[in-house]
């Protein structure tokens, strides 16, 4: 039987990775070298934009970027996508974690069907799930507003200008909770049970190992789930996109991911559109990278 040679084995997980990495060349290193690419174009039109000659495509600088960051549509759908992640990723976490806690302590029953049940929504596609609220969230057909009114109670359309953030909002918690509690919990399903005998041994209350050793512990899965949750923040698109034909307080640019969807498909400017991914990229990355050297490496170290 013929061996293996060296330059086989060598090249052997080469082979293995070359179709995930000739599918993240086609698929997400050429679009982005494309979209920065048309970030700096522009089209001239001249005389009427009719015949061959009419409409050229031109050298842009950084006109685009400029145009995109002093549109004020752009920047109204940033402070919005800033106060909704104000109440989205703290108000996640905070669930998750209470319910990786909740699920870990000793006196929790029937961890399987719990650890599913709050799992369940993040299965549930982002725009059926939207759906489902938003018809929850129609006056007309919801059945929580039909007891409200045989109720005599006089509540106000969760699809209004004042609450439509919250409603959004509520439909990114319900989806979002359960993954970053199966993260959480599984950092806890790994601390040693001997810390928390010793512990208990020592006097420590199911309280006091929560907040004193568990919580310490997971920091680095809750800092791993902070930037997930803030980059799913930043590429809001789908929640409110579904309920816009529900509601008249939800515009085309809510967010600046509809704003790219609006000027690309809808305006046909592709040029802005590439402008303003480029920089909600830029961004994302900026953040999520300055986040991490802030608070990663101290909580990191302190793992080891």
């Amino acid at each position: 039987m013929k061996r293996n040679t060296p330059m086989g084995r060598k090249a052997a997980p080469y082979l293995f990775l070359a179709p995930a990495m000739l599918l993240f060349i086609g698929l997400m290193a050429l679009p982005i070298v494309y979209a920065l690419y048309l970030s700096f174009r522009s089209v001239k039109v001249s005389g009427l934009g009719l015949g061959s000659g009419g409409r050229t495509e031109v050298w842009a600088g950084l006109s685009n970027y400029t145009r995109s960051l002093t549109d004020p549509d752009f920047v109204d759908s940033v402070i919005r996508v800033f106060t909704y992640g104000i109440i989205v990723v703290p108000t996640m976490l905070g669930l998750a974690l209470l319910f990786a806690l909740l699920l870990d302590s000793g006196r929790s029953r029937a961890r399987n069907f719990s650890r599913l049940a709050i799992f369940l929504p993040y299965a549930v596609p982002a725009v059926i799930s939207s759906l489902l609220w938003g018809f929850l969230y129609l006056p007309a057909v919801s059945p929580f507003y039909y007891l409200f009114n045989k109720g005599d109670l006089d509540v106000p359309s969760l699809l209004g200008n004042d609450l439509v953030i919250f409603a959004i909002s509520n439909i990114a918690v319900w989806g979002g909770t359960g993954f970053n509690m199966i993260v959480i919990y599984t950092a806890l399903r790994a601390i040693p049970s001997e810390m928390y005998e010793a512990a208990r041994i020592d006097g420590a209350t199911e309280r006091q190992i929560a907040t004193r050793i568990k919580i310490p512990i997971v920091i680095p899965s809750l800092i791993m789930t902070f930037v997930f949750s803030l980059i799913a923040t930043l590429q809001v698109f789908a929640e409110p996109t579904t309920l816009r034909p529900l509601s008249n307080s939800i515009s085309t640019t809510w967010s600046p991911l509809m704003k790219v969807y609006r000027d690309a498909f809808i305006r046909d400017d592709i040029y802005s559109a590439a402008a303003t991914s480029i920089i909600i990229a830029a961004a994302t990355f900026i953040l999520s990278f300055g986040f991490l050297r802030l608070v990663g490496n101290r909580a990191f170290n302190q793992e080891n």
